[in-house]
C-alpha cells in the first residue's frame, strides 16, 4: 500500500515561518520577541459587552448565518470604510471573512486557474505568496523597489496576469506609499483590465502625519479594486478572525462558491463582537495606535547608529515594522535562527518576504518600553556579531 502523500503542488509553497520562529523560540527561553505582528493590546470594552450580551440574548447563534456576513456587522464595516477611510462603495460588495488572510485565500482561488499571474511587489507579504500557490496561481514577485516603481510593475505584466497586490502601510517595511504611486497602480490595472487588491490591514496606522490613502476612495474604482481590511491589529481582535474584502459586486456570486465551501461563513458570535468593536470609534483605535509612537522612536534610535553595519530599506512610517538589510554572508534564515538561539532576539528571516540578502522584519507591536529597549540592546549586539 502507497504511504499518504501530499500533492506535488505543495513542494512549490513555502513552509510558514512563523511557526518556525515560534519552535525556536520555544526552545530558547528567555527570547524576547520582535517578531510575529500583532499590537500589545486586546479588543475594546464594547466588543467584549457586544460578546456577553449576544450570549446571554440570541437564541440563534448556534444556527447557520449568511455566506457573506450577518447584515449588521456588514452595515458597520460600510459606515466604518466611508467614514473612516472614503471607500467609493457605489458598485462594490462587503464580504466578511476570517480576517483579511482568508479573504485574500479567497480572492486567489476565484482569480486563478492554473498558470495565471498575480503581481506581487517585492517585499510581499508570505501568506500572499502562499495563497496564490495553493489556487494555482503563479506568483510574479517583482523588484520594483520598496515604494513600488509603476513603470517596473507595468513592464511584468503578461497576458497571462490578473491582479497586482500592494501593501500599504506595508507589512513587512513599514513604508506608506504615496497617494500618486498608488493611483498610479490603481490606474494601470484599470487601463491592462487588471484587479487592484489593496491590503489595508494597517490602514490606521501611520506617523509624523504621514497619512495613507486607499485606492478605493478614487470615484469609479469600485470595478477593479479590492480593498482588504481586518480587526486583527487596529482593534486587537488577532484571535477572533475578523476581516473583510470590499469587491467588485460581480466577483461576490463567485467568491460565495468558496466561502461555503471552506468556512460557510465567519462565526456568529465574532461577528457580534466585531461589530461592538467598530461601535468603538476611531477615536479608540488611534489612542492605542499613537502609544506606538515612542516605540518607533526607540527602534529608529537603536537603529540609526553612524556606520553601522545595517540599514533600514525604507523609513518606517507607518504600521509597527521596520526591515533591516545586514552586511553578513548569513542567509536571512540563518541569521533569524543565530539571533535567538545566541542572543535571545526573534526577528522574522527577509527571505520568507522574498528578499535576497541577509533581511530581517522586526515588530514592535508586543513589547512595552522597557522589554523593547532590552531586545533592542541585543539586537544592536548580535547584528555586530552576525556582520562582516
Amino acid at each position: 500500500m502507497r504511504a499518504a502523500a501530499a500533492a506535488q503542488r505543495l513542494n512549490q509553497v513555502q513552509a510558514p515561518v512563523i511557526p518556525v520562529m515560534a519552535e525556536l523560540i520555544r526552545q530558547t527561553p528567555g527570547t524576547l520577541s520582535l517578531g510575529q505582528g500583532m499590537a500589545s493590546w486586546g479588543p475594546p470594552a464594547e466588543a467584549l459587552q457586544a460578546a456577553s450580551a449576544a450570549l446571554l440574548s440570541d437564541p440563534n447563534l448556534h444556527v447557520y448565518g449568511p455566506m457573506a456576513g450577518e447584515p449588521g456587522l456588514r452595515a458597520a464595516v460600510s459606515h466604518w470604510l466611508q467614514s473612516e477611510h472614503q471607500l467609493d462603495l457605489s458598485s462594490s460588495a462587503v464580504l466578511i471573512a476570517a480576517g483579511s488572510n482568508m479573504a485574500f485565500n479567497a480572492l486567489a482561488q476565484v482569480l486563478c486557474d492554473p498558470g495565471d499571474e498575480v503581481i506581487l511587489p517585492v517585499p510581499y507579504y508570505f501568506n500572499h505568496e502562499m495563497a496564490i500557490r495553493l489556487a494555482g496561481g503563479i506568483p510574479v514577485a517583482v523588484q520594483a523597489g520598496v515604494v513600488p516603481d509603476p513603470d517596473r510593475l507595468a513592464a511584468a505584466i503578461t497576458p497571462r496576469c490578473r491582479a497586482i497586490v500592494t501593501i500599504s502601510p506595508n507589512n513587512p517595511s513599514g513604508a506608506v506609499f504615496p497617494p500618486e504611486v498608488l493611483q498610479a497602480i490603481n490606474q494601470l490595472c484599470a487601463d491592462r483590465g487588471l484587479l487592484h487588491i489593496s491590503d489595508e490591514a494597517y490602514a490606521l496606522f501611520h506617523y509624523d502625519n504621514n497619512r495613507g490613502w486607499s485606492p478605493g476612495s478614487a470615484p469609479g474604482s469600485g470595478a477593479h479594486t479590492v480593498t482588504l481590511g481586518s480587526l486583527s491589529k487596529s482593534h486587537g481582535m488577532a484571535g477572533w478572525r475578523i476581516g473583510w474584502a470590499v469587491v467588485p459586486e460581480a466577483l461576490l456570486p463567485e467568491l460565495a462558491k468558496v466561502q461555503d465551501t471552506i468556512a460557510i461563513h465567519t462565526p456568529r458570535l465574532n461577528q457580534r463582537v466585531a461589530q461592538g468593536a467598530l461601535a468603538a470609534g476611531g477615536a479608540w483605535c488611534r489612542q492605542q495606535i499613537a502609544a506606538l509612537a515612542s516605540r518607533r522612536q526607540q527602534v529608529l534610535a537603536a537603529l540609526g547608529q553612524t556606520d553601522a553595519p545595517w540599514r533600514l530599506l525604507a523609513q518606517p512610517d507607518g504600521a509597527f515594522y521596520a526591515l533591516l538589510q545586514l552586511n553578513s554572508p548569513l542567509s536571512s534564515d540563518a541569521a533569524m535562527e543565530r539571533l535567538i538561539r545566541d542572543h535571545r532576539v526573534a526577528l522574522v528571516s527577509g527571505s520568507s518576504f522574498g528578499l535576497d540578502g541577509c533581511c530581517l522584519r522586526l515588530s514592535y507591536g508586543m513589547l512595552g518600553e522597557a522589554d523593547l529597549a532590552e531586545a533592542l540592546q541585543r539586537l544592536v549586539g548580535g547584528l555586530q556579531q552576525l556582520a562582516n
